[in-house]
């Protein structure tokens, strides 16, 4: 993550691993979820922190949930529902429940057809935010199998010489195991910025590059600008504008439009009666390895090909060449030493609503 987004060493308040997950999973089941469902949720959240994606973390998501659940906007007992299912494929309604909570479940049914057929693909539609999409594509490698996750939601990016917002950030996964190295784990936004980084910048204050936002009326701000509130900007695709490639955001947008919302049957987001629940569609795809290739050849030729690509003579003004996943499983490694850094802004919204729920408050890391 860009050092703009990080949580200024002054204002750093730590966390074990533990006691993050105690408390996040005590406040989820407060607000309506059974124990093994909040505990599912707070995983999600917890392992993005870990990983150092604070902007799909607790620290980021969990308020927002916490009001969503309170407004009666997501069902705390969703069940995930099979409308349609074959050998290799399966479409679910998630049942208005919170992405997090049913987003393994998808994945893991992918993995399961995927053992049998050599791929399975799973769309699911009617959910809540689906958090960090590298978490359920990392299932797959966790079962020896290549992960590809995707989620389509909300309309905040105007498209490429648009004036008005049409898709949501569109976000996917792309995970693969590997024998000794940290596993490749690409998760990113089709728009410049991820929509959630934007609030973080809010809340440290910090000023956003050229390219990342537009305004109103769909003009690229090609400037560095403070960060604004929300309704005061537009998102941008990757690349901002189109002599900087952003047709090709745009494009990729539209493919994962096409995978999480019309493969499940649904309309696309943008077209939506405004007093209509829309909810995120999403995409899983498990690769079975085997079905390929022998595995072991596999992994070992993915750890000979990023060792490589680590070992390249970085460019002038760079310490070294890194790879997709490298840097967050690092950082995982680290955070569960040490423990987690939040805002202290965030321990203080911990504070109140632990104490609104009649909640024993978050632990604290002394120094």
């Amino acid at each position: 993550m860009l050092e703009r987004f990080k949580v200024p060493v002054s204002e750093q308040v730590y966390v074990a691993e533990e006691a993050l997950r105690h408390t996040s999973t005590a406040i989820f089941e407060k607000v309506g979820l059974s124990r093994i469902d909040a505990m599912e949720s707070s995983d999600v959240l917890v392992t993005a922190d870990l990983r150092g994606v604070e902007s799909h973390g607790v620290s980021n998501m969990l308020r927002r949930y916490v009001e969503l659940f309170q407004d009666g906007a997501l069902n705390p007992v969703g069940k995930l529902m099979i409308v349609s299912d074959t050998p290799s494929s399966a479409t679910l309604d998630a049942d208005r429940a919170l992405g997090i909570t049913v987003g393994r479940r998808a994945m893991e049914i992918a993995v399961e057809k995927a053992r049998k057929t050599g791929v399975g693909a799973v769309t699911m539609f009617n959910s809540g935010h689906m958090g960090a999409l590298g978490h359920y594509a990392m299932i797959a490698v966790q079962n020896n199998m290549i992960g590809f996750s995707s989620t389509s939601a909300g309309t905040g990016v105007v498209p490429t010489f648009a004036s008005e917002p049409r898709f949501g950030t569109n976000p996917f996964a792309f995970a693969a195991p590997t024998l000794d190295e940290a596993p490749i784990l690409f998760d990113v936004a089709t728009t410049a910025v991820a929509g959630n980084k934007l609030e973080l910048a809010r809340r440290l204050k910090a000023s956003l590059l050229p390219g990342w936002i537009s305004e109103l009326d769909g003009t690229p701000i090609t400037s560095e600008t403070k960060a604004r509130e929300k309704g005061e900007y537009y998102q941008l695709p990757l690349g901002g504008s189109r002599e900087s490639g952003s047709h090709k955001g745009y494009g990729l947008a539209l493919m994962i439009e096409v995978l999480g919302a019309l493969l499940s049957g649904s309309k696309s987001g943008m077209i939506k009666d405004e007093s209509e629940w829309i909810g995120s569609k999403s995409f899983f795809t498990a690769y079975n390895i085997e079905a390929f290739t022998d595995i072991n050849q596999f992994m070992s030729n993915i750890d000979e090909m990023l060792r490589h690509l680590i070992e390249t003579k970085p460019s002038p003004g760079n310490e070294r060449v890194l790879y997709p996943g490298l840097i967050e499983h690092e950082e995982f490694q680290k955070r569960v030493l040490e423990g987690i850094p939040l805002h202290k802004e965030v321990i203080e919204w911990f504070g109140r609503i632990t104490k609104e729920l009649s909640l024993d408050p978050l632990e604290l890391l002394k120094d």
